[in-house]
């Protein structure tokens, strides 16, 4: 049975209310904004890219199969990129065919855009021998994990049918695939044969026996396809208006991406108006800010969470993990890491979206208990626990380490964590920070028993949050294992209805949460800052920042 569906149907509202919207304010033709989103890039490979300014440089030099813009209140919408169209066949075995028709669109140097230059940024994307921390975006995709074990890209399941159709096959029925996947700027196309050159020009460009230069060193020698060009780099980036975008739409002829160590380095280039946007703010402004009546920090895609190791040892027993997360009080723990962190609920944050009533944890309500006045009932279980489970006394957990990223807050509530685990079980466990690097090697390789760490998902989807805990996935840190959340995993995973799907993603949520594998402490949330003068740019919930569509506000 074939199923189809019309992408223009879905996009043509949003596409009208950002043309009402450009028409009710003042041409950007001609401005000249300059930003601050964060410290200078650590890489400009989208394979890559993960800090905040990396992806937002990205953004406005590369367009993907769709692209996100601002829906003119505030928000978010997801409008035709470079598929001008998709059409979408739901096949016998399950598997689910989408066919974008790429639009007339050229790369900055008068190339037309091919289907196949997103074949093989997808293949580079996937290949393990690249060690993208962005390839599990593509899991979804038939072939994947045959392609990952062969190193034959060939099996992934992406392909161009000729110049302008690019053909993906997806394992199941994913809903947020065309807005979180085929946005990301981790999937954005680029040429094999610019990539190529470029490695070549790195290698040409050092000495024999000296580590070559990355390809994108120059940035103002990247084809692009998006509605910006690298002009200059030096102390800040400046992008300069793609004169071969297909897109004559009002925004900045000229983008300058400027740079901060810190918060306070980038709020004092907005306070003397070098920049007219910038993000993150320091402490003290969130403070006055969340000061004012009514204001709320926007939620970001983390929760920070102890994470347990179950494969071995004492925290193979659902026991002590339960009583460990008893004993936590993630009000305190909220307070000690910021002004905009608030206590767990679960492990879906604030903010991700289920229905148009509402988004996931207001629907879903807590799955944990944070209410001060019963905190002497959760201290006493979780006692009772630890000794059901054979361990009277804390010091017959052995020797115990509790590792963590040693950045921001991470320090002061891992020592209050810890210190509230001694109160209350009598456990000692000794805090230890790490480089972020080496958490994620530790984590990754099962050499620790008890880590913080903030979760993070790869879109703004609940199932992004939950598919990593399947028993065979690679980012199942904690050796977790329960069919039944296999079962329901794949369940959601073929769901055609909307409603039963997310009945399924809150029943896993619970189950998960209800084995005690993770104990959720905190989410945390963000803010930025734009001239009152400007209007049009917007903040994707993943964290990087949109300023291609920014003009000034009309009088």
């Amino acid at each position: 049975m074939r199923l189809w569906k019309r992408l223009a149907a879905l996009v043509l509202p949003a596409v009208l209310c950002a043309s009402l919207l450009a028409g009710c304010a003042k041409d950007g033709e001609g401005l000249s904004l300059s930003v601050c989103v964060g410290p200078t890039p650590v890489t400009l490979d989208p394979i890559y890219a993960r800090e905040i300014t990396d992806q937002t440089i990205l953004s406005h030099l590369y367009e993907n199969l769709m692209r996100v813009a601002s829906d003119g209140s505030g928000g978010t919408t997801v409008v035709s990129g470079m598929a001008k169209s998709v059409d979408t066949e739901k096949n016998h075995d399950g598997t689910v065919t989408y066919t974008f028709r790429l639009r007339s669109a050229k790369w900055s140097d008068g190339r037309s855009v091919r289907a196949a230059d997103f074949v093989y940024a997808w293949r580079r994307l996937a290949d393990p021998v690249t060690q993208s921390p962005w390839a599990s975006l593509l899991s979804v995709v038939s072939g994947y994990d045959e392609a990952r074990e062969t190193g034959d890209m060939g099996l992934l399941q992406v392909s161009a049918k000729n110049d302008s159709t690019f053909e993906v096959v997806l394992d199941g029925n994913y809903d947020w695939f065309l807005t979180q996947v085929c946005t990301a700027p981790a999937t954005v196309p680029l040429r094999q044969d610019v990539v190529q050159r470029l490695k070549e020009a790195g290698i040409q460009a050092v000495g024999e026996g000296e580590e070559a230069l990355p390809w994108w060193n120059d940035p103002t020698k990247l084809v692009t396809n998006g509605p910006f060009q690298v002009a200059a780099w030096e102390e800040s980036l400046r992008m300069t208006a793609n004169e071969r975008y297909y897109s004559d739409q009002p925004g900045p002829a000229e983008l300058t991406v400027w740079f901060a160590a810190d918060a306070a380095e980038g709020w004092a280039l907005y306070d003397n108006k070098t920049v007219d946007a910038v993000w993150p703010l320091p402490e003290e402004r969130l403070a006055d800010l969340a000061s004012q009546e009514d204001w709320k920090a926007v939620p970001t895609l983390s929760t920070y969470s102890v994470v347990f190791n179950c494969r071995e040892g004492v925290f193979a027993d659902s026991k002590v993990r339960e009583a460990m997360q008893l004993a936590v009080e993630r009000n305190a723990l909220a307070e000690a890491a910021g002004v905009t962190a608030r206590a767990a609920e679960g492990l879906v944050p604030p903010g991700v979206p289920e229905n148009e009533e509402g988004d996931f944890r207001t629907t879903g309500g807590a799955l944990l208990d944070n209410d001060p006045e019963l905190a002497g009932e959760r201290r006493d279980r979780a006692r009772e626990l630890l000794s059901n489970a054979g361990y009277d006394s804390g010091s017959d957990l052995g020797e115990l380490e509790y590792l963590y990223a040693d950045e921001g807050s991470n320090r002061q509530t891992a020592e209050l964590l810890c210190q509230q685990w001694r109160d209350v079980l009598g456990i000692h466990i000794k805090p230890r920070g790490l480089t972020e690097q080496e958490l994620s090697t530790a984590l990754r390789t099962g050499a620790y028993a008890v880590a913080g760490t903030a979760l993070t998902a790869d879109g703004n989807d609940a199932e992004c949050f939950l598919t990593a805990w399947t028993s065979h996935s690679p980012d199942n840190v904690a050796g977790y294992e329960n069919s039944a959340y296999d079962t329901l995993m794949t369940i959601i995973a073929n769901a055609a209805d909307g409603t039963a799907r997310m009945g399924c993603l809150h029943d896993a949520e619970d189950l998960l949460i209800g084995d005690h594998v993770l104990a959720p402490l905190y989410t945390e949330g963000t803010a930025w800052e734009l001239r009152d003068t400007l209007t049009g740019a917007f903040r994707d919930t993943r964290g990087w920042f949109g300023f291609a569509n920014t003009i000034t506000r009309a009088s």
